[in-house]
């Protein structure tokens, strides 16, 4: 049975340079999501949100390959991070942020398969997110993107230089309710990974300027 990989098979979403931006039109995908606030470094909320993304992303991928006869990796956790006047918003002080983390399932995952994946996770650990848990499409279409390697506090000038390119190409933040969201998908497993070899793609959707005459 041929094992899925959706990071090598779509690298212009999860292989970003290092060292200069880019554009890319993300399509409509599929997700398991948590919503929650407040700091993710010292939030239980965020705690049980992990705590519950991860066994019910494996338990799907178990039903997947025994009912379907579809194998796939697990993909990596997101997290979309904002405040309500995202003018606030700051790395320095997270105790305001609010936060939707998420893993993407493939297209072929549907509704039934998360809820049996939910029953099964229930009856033998019940995680404490579990009842926050929701399977929805999200969709942020056009996006510029950039590999940040090494540690999340260390991020700033890697955003810097994304906010930079974005406006020097011509084009403005998108201004749905994802586009003021500032979106970051961990490719490294944090627990076996050196702050130092850390990656993380940060995105962020745009929408082309208005040049009035």
């Amino acid at each position: 049975m041929p094992k899925i990989d959706l990071k090598k098979q779509e690298k212009e979403l999860y292989n970003p340079s290092t060292k200069e931006p880019s554009l890319v039109e993300v399509p409509e995908m599929k997700f398991l999501m948590i919503d929650g606030e407040g700091d993710p470094n010292t939030s239980q909320e965020h705690q049980d949100a992990m705590e519950t993304l991860f066994p019910v992303s494996y338990k799907v991928k178990f039903i997947s390959k025994k009912d379907k006869s579809q194998d796939y990796v697990v993909m990596p956790l997101e997290g979309l991070w904002w405040v309500d006047n995202m003018e606030d918003f700051t790395v320095e002080d997270k105790s305001s942020w609010k936060w939707t983390v998420m893993i993407r399932q493939p297209d072929f995952i549907n509704k039934r398969m998360i809820e049996s994946a939910i029953e099964e996770v229930e009856e033998k650990k019940n995680p404490p997110a579990l009842s926050k848990i929701r399977f929805e499409k999200f969709h942020e279409g056009l996006s510029a993107q950039i590999m940040h390697v090494g540690p999340f506090s260390e991020e700033g000038p890697t955003v810097e230089k994304l906010h930079n390119f974005i406006h020097e190409q011509g084009y403005l933040f998108d201004g749905n309710m994802s586009g003021q969201r500032h979106h970051e998908i961990y490719l490294s497993d944090m627990r076996r990974t050196k702050p130092e070899r850390l990656k993380t793609i940060i995105r962020q959707p745009v929408k082309k300027m208005n040049i009035k005459n």
